[in-house]
Formats: C-alpha cells, structure tokens, sequence
C-alpha cells in the first residue's frame, strides 16, 4: 500500500552539504537519508515531498554536522498482508515467478502459480500447467495476493505471493474464468 506521511524527527546535516541555502541543505541531507531506504512503520520509502518546518539547528560535541529539527512529509510502499496486488512478471524460473509490485518484487512460488501441475518450460522460459492450456512468462500482468511479508532496514526482504485463488492470476485467465461463470448463470 502507497502511504504518505509526516514525520517529525531531528535530522543530521553533513558538513559538505552546509555553506548554502537551510532548507535545501537539509532536503538534500533528507533525501540521501531516506529516499530508497526500508524504514519500520512506513515500508521502502520512494520520495521525501516537501518540508514543512526547520528548528533550529545545534552542533553537539566532536561531531562537525548540524543538527535540525524537522517536519516534512514523504511518500512510502509497504506490502500489506492480505493485500491484493497487481504486477508485471519480470523473471520466470524453475522455482516460481518473480512479479515487480510497485517498488519492489515479489515471488510467486510455483505451487502457487495455478490449480494445476506446473513444469518450468526452460526453452521459452515459461511456467505451463499440466493441459498446456496456461502459460506465465515475462512481462505477463497478473494479479495476485500477498501471502508474507518481510520487510527489514537491510536488504535481505521478501514478499510471497499466490495467484490460487478466484480472481487471480494472469488477467487472461480471469477473464476466462469470469467468461465461464457467466455462461454457466446463462445455462442455468
């Protein structure tokens, strides 16, 4: 889930990045900070927006940056548990399918791709079922729900991701699905 938050902390400006305007000294010393980092609570943070306040700065003993309090507000991605996502397919393997979901991929294990026998297609590089009839590769769009998350300020992170459900899977197959269940209600 995309959040937007405010935050208000004390931020450390570098001594190079001093000698020039406050407020771009401390956006600078914020983005190198933050922007593309895991922080708890708010998930891998994409862009900090905007300042709202700056205090005033002070310098503590043996440490030649400045010191700020400040107030601004970024805009962050954290995968939710439960949550259903909708993502490009950016490496099939033996193993299962890498899908990016925003700023980040997660991992579709091949158990959990479809309600069929999956055999890894080494040749095309593809993921089919059984009957032949399903096939995932690169750049297909599913949609798929998170399964588990592990998110840390390091990089070792995970999401996992099933595509075993109604409604999931690579929008193709959704329409299909959604095609039969209509023609089924026309029958009945």
């Amino acid at each position: 889930m995309y959040k937007k938050a405010t935050v208000k902390e004390l931020i450390r400006v570098e001594p190079k990045l001093l000698g020039r305007d406050v407020e771009k000294s401390v956006f600078d010393s914020l983005r190198l900070q933050f922007e593309g980092k895991i922080i708890k609570d708010l998930g891998m943070v994409l862009k900090v927006e905007n300042i709202d306040e700056i205090g005033e700065g002070t310098i503590e003993p043996e440490d030649a940056g400045v010191h700020y309090p400040v107030t601004y507000k970024l805009f962050s991605y954290e995968p939710e548990l439960h949550e259903v996502i909708q993502g490009e397919v950016t490496d099939v393997t033996e193993f299962g399918a890498f899908i990016r979901i925003g700023p980040i991929e997660g991992l579709c294990h091949i158990s959990q791709i479809m309600d069929d026998y999956v055999n890894f297609d080494e040749k095309q590089e593809m993921l089919v079922g059984k009957d032949g009839s399903k096939t995932l590769k690169t750049g297909d769009v599913v949609r798929a729900r998170i399964t588990a998350v592990s998110m840390k300020e390091e990089s070792d992170n995970k999401v996992n991701l099933t595509m075993r459900q109604p409604t999931l899977g690579k929008l193709e197959w959704i329409e299909e699905e959604i095609e039969e269940i209509e023609e089924d209600e026309e029958e009945e």
